[in-house]
């Protein structure tokens, strides 16, 4: 290095901006570390509150007693025991919310999907209001949109089935399916379907060997997550159910209310274990916190 740029004048001019900037990149990194530690802080208190209940139910459903406590006197799996062998009213509402959940699943799909396809790629406004009524479902409140479908049925003289419960829960499920297959689809090049229809496909076969395959892990995902949501439903099922139509979440209410009983909390440790199980399943086959984003 030349002599002049190390010694004289411009050693001192160097000399004296050297702590200054040291002090400025110290303040830097005193206010990222700062800003980390409260945004870390306040994240790990919303964790504790959201996971709290799901943990002491879970504990609590191992207790040896005969009421739901916190902390429980003893532990023991005596109540996972009565919930398979000695309690054929949650294995059949079990099995109806399963049904329900599937059926209305199911129908969403190709609701959702076809709604996408004709929507997604538009910029028309009458495109986006027809988006904004098919996920408005999204933005109401369960007890309002079950209300107003059991005044809808009632209204239309149909009555109260398992086939009104159906439509009720494809009308909670649809945007969800919706939502993920339209994120997906505005992630797909368009070139694709261009070069296929440029080499002879029809649009049949473009949408079943190109379209699909792309967007298929956001219907996946969109799917999965309307599944969970329409099993796990009180709201809606509790204005839209009849006395043959009692699903699980119900079942679990009315235990509950009347005598607290401790198998309610086997039966959410069961549904705890095996959402996580789906969640994590789903999240390496369709990546779900990838099409929610």
């Amino acid at each position: 290095m030349p002599d002049q740029f190390v010694s004289g004048a411009p050693r001192a001019a160097f000399a004296a901006d050297a702590p200054p900037l040291a002090r400025a990149r110290l303040g830097g990194r005193l206010e990222r570390l700062s800003f980390g530690g409260v945004f870390g802080l306040l994240g790990l208190v919303a964790a504790v509150l959201l996971l709290a209940p799901t943990v002491i139910v879970v504990i609590t459903s191992f207790t040896s007693g005969y009421s739901l406590k916190f902390p429980p006197a003893g532990y023991s799996t005596r109540w996972y025991e009565a919930l398979f062998n000695d309690s054929p009213e949650l294995v059949d509402a079990f099995v109806l919310s399963l049904k329900l959940a599937a059926c209305a699943t199911a129908v969403s799909v190709v609701l959702a999907v076809a709604a996408a396809l004709a929507l997604a790629r538009r910029r028309e406004a009458w495109a986006r209001a027809a988006e904004a009524m098919f996920l408005s479902p999204l933005m109401l409140p369960a007890l309002a949109i079950g209300l107003s479908l059991l005044m809808l049925f009632n209204l239309a003289g149909t009555g109260l089935s398992f086939g009104t419960l159906v439509l009720g829960h494809i009308a909670i499920t649809t945007p969800y399916i919706l939502r993920t297959t339209s994120a997906s689809l505005a992630q797909m090049d368009g070139v694709l379907l261009e070069s296929a229809h440029s080499l002879g496909a029809s649009s049949p076969y473009a949408f079943r060997t190109v379209t699909l395959p792309l967007i298929g892990p956001g219907i996946a995902a969109g799917a999965f997550i309307g599944f969970m949501y329409s099993f796990d439903n009180v709201a809606v099922s509790l204005f839209l159910s009849d006395a043959r139509s009692e699903v699980l979440p119900i079942r679990m209410w009315h235990i509950i209310e009347s005598n607290l009983d401790v198998r309610a909390a086997a039966v959410s440790g069961v549904l705890v274990a095996a959402t996580v199980v789906l969640m994590v399943a789903m999240e390496r086959v369709a990546g779900i916190s990838r099409h929610m984003r």
